[in-house]
């Protein structure tokens, strides 16, 4: 019997067009959502940050929330409040976005409030200093959580020669250095039409195409000289090997593994990748909890994940121990990894997997935020497909074809392996 709701099973209905200057447009019809999505993404990451650059991207975002050319600072908070709505953004390695719900009656007006924030800010050099001791804040922080520690370790020494490796923040020195003009540069460079891309989602006025034509998006220039895309890096090279470091205020050990993956893209090899850390690490059965949590006890924690990225992407084992059951630990994980590509999952096995991925992908098209968010990804970096799409490549999937193609792929000796242990107190 399947668990679907009905109204999912389809999937919402999208429909994209592009405006004269290049910028992208997507809306999808969710008529019974109570808050309508207003998600504009920007092909304006952290790695389209050039040498001294680094933490602009971020910082950027900060900054266009100090107001623009129609609006003071801190009034488009206020304005989008008395709406009835509420706005955030962030900032990844490839893209950048910002974001607001608020009610279908003021979409029109947070579309005009928004578009203008985003492509017209003031990037004054008083505020800009003041903002930028907020920024170096942020990172003095991060730098201090032991999980944003290792996480960034493991990034590092995976893309040593990508900007996929440098932290999205920055540093203080970059930061230190940068002004409000180098700001400005950078978004004259980046925040064009044919890098734009303004996704909504919910209810839907019948004059949505009228309302996005004659905004400031609509009128925001061209520059063809402009970089579409990351520069210089065809193949990421991908560094393997094997580390260990001891890391302050470090509660558990970690054992952190990580393989590289296609970019997002190759959405058939991306659906291969999703089930293998279903079928090796999602839930209770999956045959590294099953071992090494529920049978040996060893473990407070395992999990896999994945990101895509889009010029390429990984698989992060994580697993929480005790510092003495390290050694043991990493045995059984590989020894499980090993094991997976001399025996292929069983049809129940493989079965459960994709229901789980199945049930993940149905569920996130219930809020209109998530459907934003993924719609204007995917519409930003050419990806025109319907949203329930990626299950097609499902049927390629066999319980032989995962242990050929993808448990091949994800053994120890192809992984790069971060051993952290908690540093002794002196």
């Amino acid at each position: 019997m399947n668990s679907i709701p009905e109204k999912f099973i389809n999937g919402p209905k999208v429909k994209n067009w592009s405006l004269h200057n290049g910028a992208e447009c997507v809306v999808t019809s969710m008529p019974e959502a109570s808050l309508t999505c207003i998600d504009l993404w920007c092909k304006a990451g952290s790695s389209y940050e050039e040498n001294g650059e680094e933490g602009i991207a971020h910082f950027l975002e900060h900054m266009i929330f100090k107001g623009s050319d129609q609006i003071k600072e801190g009034e488009f908070d206020l304005r989008i409040e008395a709406l009835g709505g509420s706005s955030n953004a962030a900032t990844g390695l490839d893209d950048v976005h910002f974001y607001v719900l608020v009610p279908p009656h003021a979409i029109e007006k947070a579309i005009d409030l928004l578009i203008n924030l985003v492509l017209s800010p003031c990037l004054k050099e008083k505020a800009y200093s003041l903002e930028r001791e907020v920024v170096l804040e942020e990172i003095a922080q991060q730098s201090d959580q032991p999980d944003e520690q290792i996480f960034q370790m493991v990034l590092e020494n995976c893309w040593k020669k990508h900007p996929y490796g440098k932290p999205i923040l920055g540093n203080e020195n970059s930061l230190r250095r940068s002004n409000a003009n180098a700001m400005k540069k950078f978004h004259e460079r980046l925040y064009i039409a044919k890098n734009i891309a303004l996704a909504i989602a919910g209810k839907i006025p019948s004059d949505i195409e009228n309302i996005i034509n004659k905004s400031e998006l609509s009128k925001l220039p061209n520059y063809k000289e402009s970089p579409s895309s990351v520069k210089g890096y065809e193949t990421i090279p991908f560094e393997t090997g094997r580390k260990e470091v001891e890391v302050k205020r470090l509660e558990s050990a970690r054992i952190i593994m990580a393989w590289p993956i296609p970019c997002a893209n190759d959405q058939n090899s991306i659906m291969g990748f999703d089930l293998a850390t279903s079928l090796l690490g999602e839930g209770r059965r999956s045959r590294l909890v099953y071992k090494l949590r529920e049978e040996l006890q060893i473990v407070e924690s395992i999990d896999m994940d994945i990101t895509t990225l889009e010029q390429s992407g990984l698989i992060m084992l994580e697993a929480c121990c005790l510092e003495k059951d390290v050694k043991e630990v990493e045995y059984c994980i590989n020894q499980i990894l090993t094991e997976s590509i001399l025996t292929s999952p069983t049809k129940k096995e493989t079965e459960r997997a994709k229901q789980l991925v199945r049930t993940g992908l149905y569920f996130s098209l219930e809020v209109p935020s998530q459907v934003a968010a993924l719609t204007g990804s995917q519409i930003l970096w050419e990806r025109y497909q319907p949203l329930l799409e990626p299950l097609d490549h499902m049927n390629y999937w066999s319980s032989d074809m995962l242990c050929k193609e993808v448990f091949n792929q994800l053994q120890p000796e192809r992984s790069f392996t971060l051993i952290a242990r908690p540093q002794q107190e002196e």
